[in-house]
C-alpha cells in the first residue's frame, strides 16, 4: 500500500479510535503530511523507537506502541528462558502521553502472558535499568524521548542485563515488529483483566530505596561531604522532568543539605514551558538557574533532562561569570576525579578500565594513559558502554570504573547499564565540594587539566533534514563520502578514514580491519593533530558532524578548531545539498 492507502485503512477500520480518525481527517488533503506520516514505520535507532506524537505509522501513538510491544514480546518469548515468570519492567517520564503509552505496552505484554512491572509514577531512565537487574526481569522499556522537543515521545528497549539492546539484538526486535502486518491482531487485554490474572504489578518505593542504597555506595569522599556538605550551596534543575525527587534525595542522603531548586522548573511539565528544548546540552535551558545563581552567589549549577539520564553543569569562572561546561569537559573532570581519588584512597582496583565513545574527547585517552588505566573506545550510543561492562567486568577479568559520551551521559558503578543522571549529579556535587575544600573551583580544576594534558577542544554541528526528502539527502551524502574518499578538506589533510559500515580503516597506502561493530559512521583522522566524524543520528532526523583539535594553548586550539569546522563544513554542505 502507498501512504494514502495506509491512511485510508486507518480511517475506515474501527480498530482505530475516533480521536485518531479525527486527526487524520484534518490532513486528508495534505499529500506531503500524509506521505510523512505513512511512508515508513518508525525504526529502532541509537536509542530505540522515537518520533513525533500523532496518528500514522511514522508517528508514535498507542498503536505503534502496541506494535513495538508485540514485537518485543515475540522476541522475548524466543530468546529469554522463563520469560513469563521474569516479566518486563516499564517506566515513563513526564512527556505527553507517557503514562498512557506505558499502560498500552503493559496491556500488550500481559496479553502475551508476560507480567508487567509498572512504576506508579514517572521515574528516571537509569532507575528502569536498575529495576530490570534488581528484579531479574526478562527486559524493560521506558517511554521517553529524552531531551527531544515536546512534540516527541519514544520507546527505549532494555535487555536482561539492564542495558539498551545492541544492534544485532535490536535488529531482531525490529524484524519481529516489522513482521506484524496486521496491527489490529495484536494480543492485548484490559488493565483490569491483567490485574486479575496477576500480570500487572505496580512498583515504586521498594525499587526507589534499593536504587538509593546502591548509589550511595558509589560516593568516594563521603567524609568530606558529611563534614562540609551542609553549607555547600548547589542549584539544581530537573527541567520539568523525572530527576526532581531522585537527584534531590541522593544529594540529601549523602550529606548535601543546601540544594536550591529552580522553582519554575521543579515539577513535571510535558510542554517544558520555560525552555525551547529540555536539553541540558543547551545553555539556554539554564537561564533561570543562572539568574538564581547570580543572586545566591552559587558556584555550581546541575541540570538533568526529562528522563534524567543526561546532566549539564554550569560553573562560575574567575570573573564571576557563569559558564556552561561541555559534555566532554564534565566527563574528563569526573574521570580524572574518580581515578585520582580512588588511587589516593587506595580504592583503585587492579585491571581497571574506562570507556568512551569514538566521538568523545581525546583528552580522556591522555588521562587514562597518565594513570595507567585501560581505555576502550566504542561506537556512539551508551548501549556499547554497557556492553563492555558485561563483556569485561562481569567475567571478573577487568574492573569498570567510569564511562561517558560527549552528549552529556556518564556512568559510575555497574548496577545500572545506561547513562545515569542521578549518580552523575551526586558525583559532580561531590567533586565540586572536594575542590572547594581545597580552595579550588571546578572552573580552575578544568584549567588545571588543560595545563596538564594539553588543550583539547571539541565542537559539534548538525543539520536537521526532516521527512522523506531529508533522509534521502543524508543517505546520498554518506554514500558519496564513502565512495569518493576525499583526503583533503580545505587546508587539512586526512591521514586515514575509518569506515565503520564497511569495517575498514583506509590510509593512503594500505587498509586494515576495524574491530568495532558495523555502523553508518565515517571518522577522519587528520594530519594536524585533529579529527572529525560524521554520522546520521539514530534518534532524530539529523546528520551530525563532530570535531576535535589539540594545541598547546586555548587560543591556538580554538583557532584550529574553527578553521577545521569551516573547511570541513564547506565541503559537507555540498554533499548534503544544503
Amino acid at each position: 500500500m502507498n501512504s494514502r492507502q495506509k491512511m485510508e485503512y486507518w480511517l475506515k477500520n474501527d480498530y482505530f479510535d475516533s480521536d485518531t480518525r479525527d486527526e487524520l481527517n484534518k490532513i486528508k488533503d495534505d499529500d506531503t503530511e500524509i506521505e510523512d506520516r505513512f511512508y515508513k514505520d518508525l525504526e529502532f535507532g541509537t536509542g530505540g523507537l522515537r518520533g513525533i506524537i500523532g496518528a500514522g505509522t511514522n508517528r508514535i501513538n498507542k498503536y505503534t506502541v502496541r506494535k513495538a510491544s508485540q514485537g518485543f514480546s515475540n522476541y522475548i518469548s524466543e530468546h529469554v528462558e522463563n520469560y513469563k515468570k521474569k516479566g518486563i519492567v516499564i517506566a515513563y517520564d513526564s512527556r505527553h502521553k507517557s503514562d498512557e503509552f506505558a499502560e498500552e505496552a503493559a496491556r500488550v505484554f500481559a496479553g502475551n502472558g508476560i507480567k508487567a512491572y509498572v512504576f506508579d509514577s514517572l521515574r528516571p531512565t537509569p532507575e528502569l535499568s536498575f529495576a530490570v537487574r534488581y528484579l531479574k526481569a526478562a527486559g524493560g522499556i521506558v517511554i521517553t524521548a529524552s531531551h527531544n522537543p515536546k512534540e516527541y515521545n519514544g520507546y527505549k528497549v532494555y535487555g536482561e542485563d539492564g542495558g539498551q539492546l545492541p544492534p544485532d539484538l535490536s535488529d531482531m526486535v525490529l524484524e519481529r515488529v516489522n513482521s506484524i502486518t496486521d496491527i489490529t491482531s495484536i494480543n492485548i487485554i484490559s488493565k483490569e483483566e491483567a490485574f486479575n490474572k496477576g500480570l500487572y504489578k505496580v512498583i515504586g518505593a521498594e525499587i526507589d530505596n534499593k536504587y538509593m542504597e546502591t548509589l550511595e555506595k558509589i560516593c568516594i569522599n563521603r567524609e568530606i561531604v558529611l563534614k562540609n556538605g551542609e553549607d555547600f550551596k548547589i542549584i539544581y534543575t530537573p527541567i520539568h522532568g523525572s530527576g526532581n525527587i531522585p537527584v534531590r534525595r541522593i544529594l540529601d542522603r549523602i550529606g548535601f543539605k543546601n540544594v536550591l531548586v529552580v522553582n519554575e522548573q521543579e515539577y513535571p511539565d510535558p510542554d517544558f514551558s520555560t525552555v525551547k528544548y529540555p536539553n541540558p546540552e543547551d545553555e539556554e535551558a539554564f537561564e533561570l538557574a543562572i539568574k538564581m545563581a547570580l543572586s545566591q552567589k552559587v558556584d555550581i549549577i546541575i541540570g538533568t533532562d526529562p528522563d534524567c539520564d543526561r546532566v549539564g553543569v554550569v560553573v562560575r569562572n574567575d570573573m564571576g561569570e557563569y559558564l556552561a561546561l561541555s559534555g566532554n569537559q564534565i566527563g574528563c573532570l569526573l574521570m580524572d576525579y574518580i581515578i585520582s581519588q580512588k588511587k589516593k584512597l587506595g580504592q583503585l582496583p587492579s585491571n581497571s578500565f574506562v570507556v568512551k565513545t569514538i566521538v568523545t574527547s581525546e583528552m580522556a585517552n591522555a588521562i587514562a594513559e597518565y594513570y595507567g588505566i585501560k581505555l576502550l573506545d566504542v561506537l556512539t550510543g551508551f548501549k556499547f558502554i554497557g556492553e563492555k561492562i558485561r563483556e569485561l567486568d562481569e567475567k571478573g577479568d577487568y574492573n569498570y570504573l567510569f564511562g561517558f559520551e560527549e552528549s552529556y551521559g556518564y556512568l559510575a558503578g555497574t548496577d545500572v547499564r545506561d547513562k545515569d543522571g542521578v549518580v552523575a549529579s551526586m558525583l559532580i556535587a561531590e567533586m565540586a565540594l572536594y575542590y572547594n575544600s581545597m580552595g579550588v573551583s571546578v572552573y580552575n580544576a578544568l584549567k588545571a587539566l588543560y595545563k596538564k594534558f594539553g588543550f583539547y577542544m571539541e565542537a559539534i554541528e548538525s543539520f536537521a533534514l526532516e521527512g522523506k526528502e531529508g533522509q534521502e539527502k543524508i543517505k546520498i551524502a554518506m554514500e558519496k563520502l564513502r565512495n569518493e574518499k576525499p583526503y583533503v578538506f580545505g587546508s587539512f589533510r586526512v591521514n586515514a578514514i575509518r569506515d565503520y559500515e564497511k569495517g575498514i580503516r583506509y590510509a593512503e597506502n594500505h587498509k586494515e580491519k576495524l574491530e568495532l561493530p558495523k555502523s553508518n559512521v565515517l571518522y577522519y583522522e587528520m594530519a594536524e593533530n585533529c579529527w572529525f566524524c560524521i554520522r546520521p543520528s539514530g534518534t532524530e532526523p539529523k546528520i551530525k558532524i563532530y570535531f576535535g583539535a589539540k594545541e598547546s594553548s586555548e587560543e591556538k586550539a580554538g583557532a584550529k578548531l574553527n578553521m577545521l569546522k569551516s573547511d570541513v563544513l564547506d565541503i559537507i554542505k555540498n554533499y548534503l545539498q544544503v
